[in-house]
């Protein structure tokens, strides 16, 4: 590594101001300081001093991301197993099988959304920013394996530059990208979001006859009130598959065990907020809880065990990832309450009663996304007043 820097070092001229290639700068600076930390620091003004920069700390939570990455890769190969009959369930086998479904995706969301940031940093001449190490990752994540990889393309290139790009980049965007590239692939291609046949398109393999390829949530909204949700090869579905994450469903976000294997890792290096997370889970338990005691044949989602909620669809791993990025959220402390309690009472409401839409995360996250700067606003002009009116007082 030592020779590998040297060698970078003695080209590093050629692209400063001045160089024969300076008009690359973003491009080369990108690149290096993703390798090396930079060993600029603030000549001024309160800031700290450290070598954990925006860079180490997406690639933070991209480790944080691994273990829901990885079980995703593997519960492809094995919702694919169980639809086709095939009695193979090796767990090399089934975990490459979806590994290199997956790629395919990952590759086009980063070769697109970093293509783009790249080149609208060079004719800005700004940095390149970090923010897609993690949108990147993300965005397949959330996505139906069967997505088409141009459709992640259009999606990616419409949420970088409409939702990041057009607002001044990473750190003034007020919507989360990674939800907006599925928000727009949820309008713009509806039957490829809705998580049907999500497994099973892959491979040349024919589907057992009692195949259904219904996600749980999908299953309990369109079925009869109280419907027996069941796997691929209608066998039911219990508690411990929901949290362990032996489910049909977006890949990267059904196992409950890993989100909270990566939440830990985002708390315990103060990356995400608990605040958000805590107040999410009460307002999730607390809509779940009175949807529960006051069911309705007609939405049959309100027959779901308040803690099944938690488990079902995306919504662990919206409150733990997409609901903590600090660029999006409320800054103020009293804010980060209010804005997690109502993102997981509003994901609740959403999912119970709208048949149409079984699945309310994303949408509470992005709802809340719009009203993160005006919580924020009502709670410091309310301190305000309190503080004027103690002065008043004396």
């Amino acid at each position: 590594m030592g020779k590998l820097k040297q060698s970078i070092d003695k080209v590093k001229p050629h692209f400063e101001k001045g160089g024969k290639y300076e008009k690359l700068h973003s491009v080369f600076d990108g690149f290096y300081t993703f390798l090396y930390t930079p060993n600029e620091t603030s000549a001024s003004g309160v800031h700290i001093h450290d070598s954990n920069d925006s860079k180490r700390t997406m690639i933070i939570v991209v480790l944080a991301l691994l273990p829901c990455c990885l079980f995703g890769m593997w519960n492809i190969g094995y919702q694919h197993a169980l639809a086709t009959g095939c009695a193979d369930h090796n767990l090399f086998s089934l975990f490459f099988y979806g590994f290199w479904a997956a790629l395919p995706q990952i590759l086009t969301a980063y070769i697109v959304g970093l293509g783009i940031e790249f080149v609208i940093a060079q004719m800005r001449g700004h940095e390149i920013q970090e923010g897609f190490l993690v949108s990147g990752i993300l965005i397949p994540m959330i996505c139906p394996i069967d997505t088409p990889c141009w459709m992640i393309a259009v999606a990616v290139a419409f949420a970088v530059i409409f939702a990041k790009e057009v607002f001044g980049g990473t750190g003034y965007n007020f919507l989360n990208v990674a939800l907006v590239a599925r928000a727009f692939l949820f309008f713009a291609y509806p039957s490829k979001m809705s998580g049907d046949n999500v497994f099973v398109s892959l491979g040349g393999d024919k589907a057992v006859d009692a195949y259904s390829g219904a996600t749980p949530l999908g299953q309990l909204a369109s079925n009869d009130p109280g419907a027996i949700v069941t796997n691929v090869i209608g066998d039911p579905l219990t508690f411990s598959d929901y949290f362990f994450g032996f489910i049909p469903g977006s890949w990267g976000e059904t196992s409950t065990l890993c989100v909270l294997i990566g939440m830990v890792i985002l708390l315990a290096t103060g990356i995400a907020n608990w605040k958000i997370i805590t107040s999410g889970v009460i307002g999730a338990l607390l809509m779940g809880v009175i949807a529960y005691n006051f069911q309705s044949e007609l939405y049959p989602v309100t027959m779901i065990n308040p803690l099944e909620q938690l488990c079902l669809g995306g919504f662990a791993f919206a409150i733990v990832f997409m609901a903590t990025d600090p660029v999006t959220a409320c800054r103020t402390e009293t804010g980060k309450w209010i804005y997690g309690f109502l993102i997981g009472a509003i994901a609740i409401i959403i999912r119970c009663y709208n048949t149409g839409f079984p699945e309310g995360a994303m949408l509470a996250v992005l709802l809340m996304n719009c009203f993160a700067s005006l919580i924020d606003w009502c709670v410091v002009n309310s301190n305000i007043r309190r503080r004027m009116s103690r002065v008043a007082a004396k």
